[in-house]
């Protein structure tokens, strides 16, 4: 059997920390234990074997050697140890030094998070710009990272919301809805979303993680038998409440509408199924094939569950969502989004069928036992759905995309590693995360730019990159300011500057009408004359749906 000490603990934690552990644990272990308490004579005779050469002796007669030498080093040990009449006292875990230990790894990874020190503004004429303090310092930079994509944060209409309903209301939901908490700003922000998504109901969270994580956990325990299928690249959220549903998953390969169609044929079409993946994938860029991906999850009798966090607010004729862009929100059972990102406030949502959305609020321990969102929130989030559904969000939705494709042409035809990818997020792939660290912090020290390096466990290793997200308000004198200094930086720090990092074009990014239809935050109905079909290999790559109907 594995040993239950040296199993949970890393090689390197044992090596610096051998002695206390063999103090602590050994008199437990049989085999430690026997090694401690052998006699010099005992060990004398293993050593003859050898010739009395220690050196020569096989390892675990040399380990039984300096077990015997640190016995004799702690005669009090081992006198407590072996006297019958003594009550042994372990000494407690090192518990600071594990934690030491764990800091040490991410440090060494270059997964350790330093957070930078920034206040954003939100007065008149300041977004995107920010207060940098990370070197104890203030110091103006501007922002090209944040998920504040349409700047609702700091729109005046919502501030006002948030201000009245301060005064009116107060800072605090009072606890959980059950208890205090629920009020008719909750009914009446529920309401708007499930009218934004087309569904008859919709249920707030406190974040979308919890979300994700409550409502598939919850689903996925409650449905007989349930089996659920896991798109490779979701986000953390969902993978947590599959995980811990512990009921058979299945992850099929990241927009894979094939891969999941034969994964799907392996279980009976009885059996209840949910199908969950992201529209817009909030590292990569990627947009998914929504109507294939809902249409195969159908033809085998599962429910479609769909994150899109990356996308409300940003595409649809009223902001919601791919869904709505590509007319495909009937298709899509359950709608999970949040108001922290293009919404410009804080908290999650799910949207679908009222008894599904009853049953949900009924069951789920991340909604039931956790204060509710406070009036601020609520009535600020209402506001910034009512603005981005209007003319104004339409046109705000223009200015976005002409910022992101100048972002994102500029940085291809200056040779960046740029992700050609459709969607407003625009990764620049480095693979490196010290590089990306060294990159982040050049721009922001010398250069006054705020973009972050994504590094391990937000991306897998071997991922790590720069994302930037554009708004509507950085102006193209900014963006051609940001790739200058870009352009210093990477001389400065000796990066060639040799392109996108496919290592194969596609026939998607190769024609530019495709591409632009697909970069479209709203989709014409009437236009019949996208109907080429395209296959692509890559990994992460945006797919064409096969046709357009």
């Amino acid at each position: 059997m594995p040993c239950p000490f040296l199993s949970r603990l890393s090689a390197t934690y044992v090596r610096n920390y051998a002695e206390p552990l063999l103090q602590t644990y050994g008199s437990q272990c049989p085999v430690i234990a026997r090694s401690i308490f052998s006699t010099p004579s005992d060990v004398s005779a293993s050593a003859s074997v050898t010739g009395g050469n220690v050196e020569a002796a096989s390892p675990a007669v040399t380990q039984v050697r300096k077990l015997a030498s640190m016995q004799q080093q702690q005669p009090k040990l081992v006198e407590e140890v072996v006297t019958p009449d003594t009550e042994v006292k372990p000494r407690n875990f090192p518990y600071e030094e594990f934690f030491h230990e764990q800091i040490l790894r991410k440090k060494q990874d270059h997964s350790y998070r330093v957070f930078k020190k920034v206040n954003r503004l939100a007065e008149a004429g300041k977004f995107p710009h920010a207060l940098d303090y990370s070197n104890n310092e203030e110091k103006p930079i501007t922002v090209w990272c944040a998920n504040d994509y349409l700047g609702m944060s700091c729109h005046p209409e919502v501030k006002s919301a948030v201000r009245q309903a301060l005064e009116k209301y107060g800072a605090g939901a009072g606890g959980t809805r059950n208890i205090s908490g629920n009020s008719l700003n909750h009914e009446n922000l529920e309401r708007r979303l499930a009218n934004l998504h087309q569904k008859e109901a919709a249920l707030l969270f406190t974040s979308c993680f919890v979300a994700n994580d409550s409502t598939l956990f919850t689903l996925s325990r409650l449905l007989p038998g349930c089996h659920i299928f896991s798109d490779a690249g979701n986000h953390a959220s969902m993978i947590m409440g599959i995980r811990n549903s512990g009921v058979p998953k299945h992850i099929f390969r990241h927009n894979d509408v094939d891969h999941l169609r034969s994964l799907l044929k392996t279980v009976d079409k009885k059996v209840p199924k949910i199908v969950a993946f992201e529209t817009v994938h909030s590292m990569t860029g990627a947009i998914c094939p929504l109507e294939e991906l809902c249409d195969v999850t159908h033809e085998y009798g599962g429910l479609s569950f769909v994150d899109e966090v990356h996308a409300v607010g940003l595409y649809g004729e009223h902001g919601a969502g791919v869904g709505e862009r590509d007319n495909q929100l009937h298709k899509m059972d359950i709608i999970s989004g949040t108001m922290g990102k293009a919404f410009g406030n804080i908290g999650g949502y799910i949207a679908g069928s009222s008894k599904l959305v009853d049953m949900i609020r009924s069951y789920a321990a991340g909604f039931i036992f956790t204060t509710s969102l406070p009036p601020t929130v609520l009535c600020g989030a209402d506001k910034a759905i009512e603005i981005l559904a209007s003319d104004e969000g339409r046109e705000l939705r223009k200015r976005h995309q002409s910022n992101v494709s100048y972002l994102r042409n500029l940085l291809q035809r200056e040779g960046f590693p740029v992700e050609h990818t459709p969607s407003h997020i625009v990764p620049v792939k480095l693979g490196d995360p010290l590089l990306c660290t060294k990159i982040s912090d050049v721009l922001m020290q010398q250069y006054g730019h705020y973009i972050q390096a994504i590094n391990y466990p937000t991306v897998a290793r071997g991922e790590e990159k720069l994302r930037l997200a554009p708004t509507p308000f950085h102006t193209h004198d900014m963006i051609d300011h940001l790739i200058t200094d870009m352009k210093k930086v990477w001389k400065q720090l000796g990066i060639p500057l040799n392109g996108p990092t496919c290592s194969k074009e596609c026939s998607f990014c190769r024609d530019p009408q495709v591409f632009e239809y697909y970069e479209a935050r709203t989709r014409d109905s009437s236009n019949k004359s996208c109907s080429s079909q395209v296959a692509c290999g890559i990994p992460d790559c945006p797919r064409m749906m096969t046709a357009v109907a």
